[in-house]
């Protein structure tokens, strides 16, 4: 008798933690339609403001990422608005609108900064194209078939198999690296977008800080360090300096 009220008693946990999620998820999905019905209505500021709040709750999407800047771009927020264009770019790289917005409003920034690619991105060009969730689907396919090879070379040694098994050794290795670095490229994502219309870049983390130059709402930079409320942040190796952390808003959520 116990055992059978033990077992509904998590039988009922079971569905009480389901209808929760279901109810969670239905609540964050009417906010998102209200959201793009005030977007569509003309009333950016009102969807932005939803967009934030599911973004808030730790629900992303590179959807949500991309509304939320036409949103900004709408009201004329440059910088918040390519901050978000890159962040869904991160998540969906190959959305044609995404990169034709994306384009437009970096033409529209005042400060030209050279970004070079570099040799590793150059050579895995292809991780450009595809998010971390597609990489480990590719990487786990190969997997499977790669180990499955390996198997059937146990028991049959014919020259097609070990042709084919050769093969799969290279993808195997190839999708394992470009996962693995994709990974590690947006864990140490260090980019950050400058947010106001000009921003002084200081010497040091101090408002009376000499004002080394001067950037512009959109720029690019990296992000070096933070340090009580201020970031050190970087344009080329010699062209740094210190920004409110406000200032500067990170591409990594």
């Amino acid at each position: 008798m116990k055992r059978i009220i033990s077992i509904m008693s998590v039988a009922l946990m079971f569905l009480f933690l389901s209808a929760s999620l279901t109810l969670a998820q239905s609540k964050e999905e009417e906010i998102f339609f209200e959201a793009n019905q005030a977007y569509n209505e003309g009333r950016y500021q009102e969807a932005i403001d939803q967009y934030e709040k599911l973004i808030k709750k730790g629900y992303q999407s590179g959807h949500l990422f991309y509304n939320l800047a036409n949103g900004y771009f709408r009201l004329d927020e440059l910088g918040e608005a390519i901050l978000n264009y890159e962040r869904a770019s991160t998540l969906m790289p190959r959305d044609a609108d995404l990169n034709f917005n994306l384009n437009h409003a970096m033409d529209l920034i005042q400060d030209a900064v050279d970004v070079q690619d570099s040799f590793i991105s150059m050579a895995f060009f292809w991780n450009g194209s595809l998010n971390l969730a597609e990489l480990f689907w590719i990487f786990a396919a190969i997997n499977i078939l790669y180990w499955g090879i390996l198997i059937v070379r146990l028991y049959s040694r014919a020259d097609w198999n070990y042709y084919l098994m050769i093969v799969f050794s290279v993808f195997w290795l190839i999708t394992g690296l470009s996962f693995g670095l994709k990974y590690y490229q947006l864990n140490s994502d260090d980019r950050a977008i400058i947010l106001e219309p000009e921003v002084n870049v200081l010497a040091g983390p101090d408002i009376k800080d000499t004002v080394l130059f001067k950037l512009h709402e959109g720029t690019m930079v990296e992000s070096e360090r933070d340090e009580d409320g201020w970031s050190l942040i970087r344009i080329s190796d010699n062209k740094r300096g210190w920004v409110l952390g406000s200032q500067a808003g990170k591409v990594k959520p």
